[in-house]
């Protein structure tokens, strides 16, 4: 079989060094990872001979049995994958035969590394073949593939920011750092406790980089991004670009990792807010799930009643606007959120907000800087009339450009430029040897240069008859006009945990007639400051960061198929390379080998302890996802078919009750009376 040559060279990586750890380790799951892959291949001889041993004695082992299982399911599982694509899919079966040929010939491994690693990527990682040689052309075609034409400007663009968009974020709160006495924290006692209990539970959900209560208010990610956005407010308002007594309406959602903080957090938030910031240029509201809870039931659900042609279907509705309204769980849950609150706001509160922008609280606008560089502040590139533009992508599809995405600059490299790509194209391969199999940060940091830094003067694009449409956008600096997201409901469903701002765009991809789309405002850049100030919450988090990445490929790879309805290509091709990589036609074999290939590396260069808590961590993420993402009919499509459902009923009440206001009902006036009372409650100053 073909794969058994394929994962055999494995054995002979001289960075993994099966063999070595076969006959010299003493702790048991580094072996039992190690003869997983050894097992993968059939070519291995008496290293086969002795993974098979390790794996019958490990089964037996009470310790080691969960583990044992896994990696026999996952033995299976890849076969199974890797026949049934090879069947069904011609190119596939021929590059798995050109890189078989090319790996049996024993000077293979005398190879440069680069010759190697494109031998492997042709078939595991085919976005990037060719980049390492013709990244200049390659760039100029996903260019090409991103081109708007024939621009119908918005006839009505935004013309004051500070009114008309609602600047979104969200908190992610989690427990106090390791080996913290709650007690030192210097909080009410009510809340000290609360914080304790918190502490003795199992983590839920696991974020990049959530904030720590009790970090110093220098390194408190809240007070950061909102002292930032304040300070360009301020900015704003001296330069004749916001009125003087205005405020910027600021919504914070707040996620957090153990269920006993759901009751805690804003808490926590006000106390924080109280003693370290008045922020005078914002009006501040904060939405736990406790508070989306009741916008659902006393206000949507008792709006959707008003409609009397739904009749009895409150049941149903209440199911289905329960699963998607929300702020806690995964990132697409409080990304939706953020986006869809300002439809709500729209219409239950002030039909002047037009629009939602997203920023990340590790993100500022570097005011001066966007000034001095681009011409414009912040908010004078919200008021190009190409957001909310119509054109013609480069397919002959109509699109409409309600969406505007911007980039960052690292802090430490703002000084270089604000075009300094966050990320940058580097071509220096990786020594570890998972990057055979997967390696998107190449990618990301060619799309970075390609597409988010396109210079419109610079790229023979105007900026102006023809713009960029984006697919790589980051988590902040994106937002939507409200008229477009009550026309197109976009969302992310509530189980996407990681890249959740890309995952964003797919659910409206392959829907007929005009298309939704990014305007790229070239320009529109801001400062990413995580480095600066949170790098013990990033360290903290970076297992359950790595193990999210992996989960990312089955979900995105499930996700494409099921709103394509099996035809992928036509929106992989689209959204290639970067967010494409993630859609793989074999994600659970990429999957497992990225898991143990990086557990190895683990053991290899820290404490074992370490790698084995992230196999045990990532064993029971992985297993769960395989088994939401398993199957002609998935749990994922499923859920994901209720989820749009969700969304549906959602839009539906909000345009059902702007008509009722309309007409003057009573109930819709009272209801709206009562809306204004719960977001009252949801601000935290004055």
């Amino acid at each position: 079989m073909i794969t058994d040559t394929i994962f055999s060279v494995l054995q002979n990586d001289p960075g993994l060094n099966l063999n070595k750890i076969i006959e010299s380790s003493n702790n048991y799951l580094e072996l039992l990872t190690a003869s997983f892959l050894v097992r993968l291949g059939s070519n291995n001889g008496s290293l086969l001979t002795d993974a098979e041993r390790i794996f019958a004695k490990a089964g037996s082992s009470p310790g080691l049995k969960e583990q044992t299982a896994f990696f026999e399911e996952g033995l299976a599982r890849i076969k199974k994958e890797f026949a049934e694509r090879m069947e069904h899919d011609k190119l596939f079966m021929e590059k798995a035969a050109a890189l078989e040929s090319s790996i049996s010939d024993p000077a293979f491994l005398n190879q440069p590394e680069e010759v190697q690693y494109e031998a492997f990527w042709s078939l595991f990682f085919p976005e990037a073949e060719g980049i390492l040689k013709t990244k200049d052309s390659m760039t100029q075609a996903l260019r090409k593939k991103r081109t708007v034409t024939d621009i119908v400007p918005n006839p009505s663009p935004i013309t004051d920011p500070g009114k008309e968009i609602i600047f979104t974020s969200n908190i992610i709160l989690t427990v106090p750092a390791e080996g913290t006495d709650p007690d030192s924290l210097n909080m009410p006692e009510d809340l000290t406790e609360k914080i304790k209990a918190a502490m003795q539970e199992e983590q839920i959900y696991f974020y990049d980089h959530p904030v720590q209560i009790g970090v110093k208010p220098e390194n408190n990610e809240i007070l950061y991004g909102l002292r930032g956005l304040d300070e360009a407010c301020r900015w704003e308002k001296d330069h004749g670009h916001m009125a003087e007594g205005d405020r910027c309406t600021c919504i914070l959602s707040v996620s957090v990792t153990h269920r006993g903080l759901q009751q805690t957090a804003k808490q926590y938030i006000q106390h924080e807010i109280s003693l370290y910031g008045s922020f005078e240029n914002l009006d501040i509201f904060i939405f736990t799930e406790e508070d989306t809870e009741k916008i659902v039931h006393s206000v949507l659900l008792p709006a959707a009643e008003i409609e009397a042609s739904w009749g009895d279907s409150s049941t149903l509705v209440r199911e289905r606007v329960l699963q998607v309204f929300g702020v806690d769980g995964e990132y697409g849950r409080h990304y939706s959120f953020l986006k869809a609150i300002a439809a709500f706001w729209q219409v239950f509160a002030d039909s002047g907000k037009r629009g939602t922008f997203k920023i990340d609280l590790d993100q500022v606008f570097p005011e001066e800087e966007l000034k001095n560089q681009t011409g414009k502040s912040a908010f004078e590139h919200f008021l190009n009339p190409l957001w909310g533009a119509e054109g013609t992508d480069f397919r002959g599809d109509m699109v409409e450009l309600g969406m505007i995405a911007g980039a960052l600059v690292n802090e430490k490299d703002i000084h270089k430029g604000i075009f300094t790509p966050d990320v940058p194209f580097d071509n220096t391969l990786p020594r570890e040897p998972e990057a055979r199999f997967f390696n998107s940060k190449l990618l990301m940091g060619f799309s970075t240069e390609a597409e988010l830094m396109t210079r419109y003067r610079n790229s023979g694009i105007d900026g102006k008859t023809k713009c960029i449409q984006r697919i790589h956008v980051t988590g902040g600096t994106n937002g939507i006009l409200t008229t477009h997201l009550r026309k197109y409901r976009p969302f992310t469903p509530t189980f996407i945990g990681r890249a959740e701002d890309q995952c964003y765009i797919l659910s409206v991809l392959s829907k007929k007639g005009k298309k939704l789309a990014y305007l790229h405002e070239d320009g529109l850049i801001m400062r990413h400051d995580k480095e600066a100030f949170a790098m013990d919450a990033i360290k903290a988090a970076s297992f359950g960061s790595t193990i999210g990445d992996y989960i990312r490929i089955l979900f995105f790879s499930e996700y494409a198929e099921v709103v394509t309805r099996g035809e992928i290509e036509k929106i992989k091709t689209f959204i290639d390379p970067f967010t494409g990589c993630f859609v793989s036609k074999i994600p659970v074999t990429i999957v497992y080998i990225r898991y143990a290939l990086k557990a190895l590396e683990i053991f290899r260069n820290r404490d074992s302890r370490d790698g084995e808590v992230f196999l045990r961590q990532g064993r029971k993420r992985i297993q769960a996802a395989v088994n939401f993402t398993e199957g002609d009919d998935s749990q994922l499509s499923k859920q994901l078919n209720a989820e749009k459902a969700g969304w549906n009923y959602y839009y539906d009440i909000l345009d059902s009750f702007e008509k009722a206001l309309k007409e003057s009902s009573v109930r819709a006036a009272e209801l709206q009376e009562k809306a204004a009372g719960l977001l009252a409650n949801c601000r935290v100053n004055r």
